[in-house]
């Protein structure tokens, strides 16, 4: 700075003046040099870095990359310049110093930041973090980090040393435990979730409470994010899931098969002995002809072997079509493409309401897609409504607007009333 003081007092100016102009070059001098070294840095290092990474085909080298660690690390470079000239200023280099140091501190926080997600991305490149997810334990070493970079960065603006600071948290861990509240309780249900294998991303749990019926797409320190089935994201706290109860269909998805389970209701007064016209047009339906023939045996001998007189069906066994209709269904299951056949199968029925009798089908579909699933049980469902007339039977539901015009119709038709 002397030297360029004298130059400017040898070619005629002020000496005052001259002490303002030299300072004012000496910095534009140190601001150009911070200029050209990170351009230096960013457009030849850096560019030579990323095409290295590039050329090699480095497993993890574009997620490096897509970070920008060394991107940040250009950053260092000018606030290295600006602190090596800092003693061209004496009047200022106390200052200067410290913002130097703080400036580099800080750009040392994102590189850590931005090292700590690349670690996280490259996790997530393997199907363990599915089971093990840790970016909660990324966020709680977060946290660490810059509590201690701030500490540093107040240290060095008061020029007091880190420790001292240190030894005062102490007395400040209330304020901290309040202030951190729910990511403790956030990191040690993590910890919970995680060594139990009560969630993974990607299961499908069900939250009521908090509107939560889709998909894990992210574990973290202080929530889980569940994609709804209609798009919508819910978050859900950490430690809701070890306080509160959900449902998690993993187990579902995983064992190959989706239960069925759904009645019918049929119309009480539509049940009735089968009569032997209804007993030999049964015999001709596929599922049913072999139970036909090996039932009317059975209840035969039953019969002879008592010596019920039949002439009254109240007398003996027989059977009806409601039975008749279970077994076929029972059949049916057996045959079905879409039902799991290594699982439990059941068609029983259910106490009798004011809707009727309830024929409960219980069954487990083979694919446990959602979309396939509803059609295997909506294809069951559909033949089951179809073909219950065969057997004599109706189906229950409360009557509707037509069929009090039908019987309006045919009270007026009995009256001989054409009036429409």
């Amino acid at each position: 700075m002397k030297s360029i003081h004298k130059q400017l007092v040898e070619y005629g100016m002020d000496a005052h003046i001259a002490d303002y102009v030299a300072v004012i070059i000496q910095i534009l001098i140190i601001a150009l040099l911070c200029i050209v070294a990170n351009f230096i840095t960013k457009k030849i290092f850096i560019r030579i870095i990323n095409h290295y990474v590039k050329k090699t085909n480095f497993k993890w080298g574009n997620i490096i990359l897509e970070r920008k660690i060394f991107r940040k690390l250009s950053h260092i470079v000018p606030a290295l310049i600006i602190y090596y000239f800092s003693s061209t200023f004496p009047s200022h280099q106390h200052w200067i110093v410290k913002g130097a140091i703080t400036y580099i501190i800080i750009v040392v926080l994102t590189i850590i930041d931005s090292f700590l997600n690349a670690i996280d991305d490259i996790y997530r490149t393997y199907e363990i973090s599915k089971i093990k997810p840790i970016k909660g334990y990324i966020q709680v070493v977060k946290i660490i980090v810059f509590i201690i970079g701030g500490i540093i960065i107040i240290a060095a603006l008061m020029g007091e040393s880190p420790v001292i600071l240190l030894s005062g948290i102490g007395a400040l861990s209330a304020v901290f435990m309040l202030i951190f509240k729910d990511s403790l309780l956030g990191l040690v249900a993590g910890i919970q979730l995680t060594a139990n294998d009560m969630v993974r991303v990607g299961d499908w749990i069900e939250m009521p409470k908090y509107g939560a019926d889709g998909d894990i797409i992210e574990i973290s320190l202080n929530t889980v994010k569940v994609q709804n089935f209609d798009k919508t994201i819910t978050t859900v706290p950490s430690y809701a899931l070890i306080s509160d109860s959900f449902k998690n269909w993993r187990a579902m998805q995983t064992s190959g098969g989706r239960r069925i389970k759904r009645p019918i209701f049929i119309d009480t007064n539509s049940i009735t002995f089968c009569t032997e016209d209804m007993i030999e047009k049964f015999k001709n339906i596929h599922y049913l002809r072999d139970y036909i023939i090996s039932k009317e045996r059975e209840i035969e001998e039953y019969n002879t072997n008592h010596e019920i007189n039949r002439n009254n069906k109240v007398n003996g066994r027989g059977m009806t079509n409601i039975g008749v209709f279970r077994a076929y269904i029972t059949n049916y299951l057996k045959n079905h493409p879409g039902i799991n056949q290594e699982m439990s199968q059941m068609v029983r029925q259910l106490e009798p309401t004011e809707h009727g009798l309830p024929l409960e089908v219980y069954a487990f579909s083979n694919d446990v897609r959602w979309v396939v699933y509803e059609s295997v049980q909506s294809n069951i469902f559909d033949h089951l409504f179809a073909v219950a007339p065969e057997f004599g039977l109706r189906i229950f539901q409360n009557p509707t607007g037509y069929d009090f015009r039908n019987v309006l119709e045919e009270n007026r038709f009995m009256k001989g009333d054409s009036t429409p």
